[in-house]
């Protein structure tokens, strides 16, 4: 089980409404596919191929979808249209957990004498400051000591947003003022973190990507202040990508990935898209874990990514 607890029911639910228009629009296109086929063909994986790329998951995942499931018509010699929605159900499962999105293990927290860091990457409006806040009520809720950092000095609005988060989920939070160096504040976070015995540190970090070779600098320079106190730090870079805007979210990975080592991967606002196919591109193509996704505005709306239930969610 990881640290969050295992998939119930509840959560099954959640993850249902949440990825409904997703789900909706594949399923109208899926059917427009195959009406009138009894088999899968070429025209049908033509037609896949356009409600794959439609939906999101991008040209290059896409390609390799339609050549596995080439690969099983071949070895098979028929594959019923009856037998579609399975067929893309095993293969994009696959395909996340060859990435390791959605591999529970990952959450459990090393046992270490420092505590564990997070640095959470992604541009401004994304939904980065609002994970971070509902990231830190689960830890929280798991028994979890955490601290926040609130290392986004570029504006005034993201302290005061993390302020109010780390009120809500009452977790002590360290910040200085508008325009400070950001290393300042995640030296300053890890400081007051290791006095105070915490398990998590989150660090939240600029959201501006208009000039990458800035961002880069300034990304490297709060990683090896952090690494004066936690010698490892940060464990973990999240990348948080806004779900709704679909192939821009590509573009953002591109970035960033550019920018540090992203380890893993947190996808918001999907329950407000029928764009749900970029948590499968982006993972594949960047071959990095789906830890989070965000299916909805309440404070228990971010969920642990397990790939079985989502893509269950999205083709059964």
């Amino acid at each position: 089980m990881g640290l969050f607890g295992s998939f119930t029911k509840a959560k099954k639910e959640s993850l249902d409404k949440g990825l409904a228009k997703t789900k909706e629009s594949v399923l109208k296109k899926l059917t427009r596919a195959v009406v009138g086929k009894t088999r899968v063909d070429d025209d049908v994986l033509d037609e896949l191929e356009e409600v794959l790329i439609t939906s999101d998951v991008g040209v290059d995942t896409t390609l390799k979808i339609i050549e596995r499931i080439e690969g099983r018509v071949a070895k098979d010699k028929f594959l019923s249209t009856s037998e579609l929605n399975d067929i893309l159900r095993e293969e994009i499962a696959q395909l996340l957990a060859e990435n390791r999105s959605g591999d529970v293990s990952q959450f459990e927290l090393p046992k270490s004498e420092h505590p564990y860091v997070i640095m959470v990457v992604g541009v401004n409006g994304v939904g980065k400051t609002t994970t971070i806040g509902k990231l830190a009520n689960k830890f929280k809720q798991a028994g979890k000591k955490v601290v926040l950092g609130a290392a986004d000095t570029f504006r005034a609005a993201a302290i005061d947003q993390l302020v109010v988060w780390a009120d809500r989920v009452d977790v002590p939070i360290v910040k200085q003022s508008m325009g400070s160096d950001p290393a300042s504040v995640a030296f300053d976070t890890l400081e007051s973190a290791k006095r105070q015995g915490a398990d998590v540190v989150i660090i939240d970090t600029a959201g501006r990507l208009h000039n990458k070779v800035n961002l880069m600098s300034e990304l490297t320079k709060v990683k090896r202040v952090m690494q004066k106190i936690v010698p490892d730090a940060p464990n973990e870079v999240l990348l948080v990508l806004d779900g709704s805007t679909g192939q821009n979210a590509f573009e953002q990975a591109k970035q960033f990935t550019k920018a540090t080592e992203v380890s893993a991967l947190a996808i918001t606002k999907l329950d407000g898209t029928a764009k749900g196919g970029v948590v499968i591109g982006v993972s594949d193509q960047f071959s990095i874990p789906v830890k989070y996704i965000g299916i909805g505005e309440g404070i228990d709306d971010l969920q642990v990514f397990d790939r079985d239930e989502f893509v269950d969610s999205l083709f059964k």
